[in-house]
């Protein structure tokens, strides 16, 4: 019987080498700027979205696996999720394991 784990921590698992884990650091934020971005400026919503997705599939061949959104999409939104309780451990001292 399969193991049952959270959505977050089944990203986590996905995402543990160094490299992947600070392309990822710029590349969610990169693309989520770019988002609301897209009503200002096509530019330079394109070029961050474009750039930030770079970030992740390079950090994701480094890992050696695919983007864990393939497997499911809802992934899309864990991934800013999982950049934020980083930040926020980053901030309080306390590293998000």
């Amino acid at each position: 019987m399969e193991e049952k784990v959270s959505f977050l921590e089944r990203y986590k698992r996905d995402h543990q080498h160094p490299v992947n884990k600070l392309t990822h650091a710029f590349g969610i934020p990169m693309i989520v700027i770019s988002l609301p971005l897209f009503f200002w400026s096509w530019k330079w919503a394109l070029g961050l979205f474009i750039v930030g997705w770079i970030f992740q599939f390079v950090g994701h061949y480094v890992e050696g696996n695919p983007p864990s959104f393939l497997k499911n999409p809802v992934f899309l939104l864990i991934g800013p999720w999982w950049i934020l309780k980083r930040l926020w451990g980053f901030l309080t001292g306390q590293p998000y394991r």
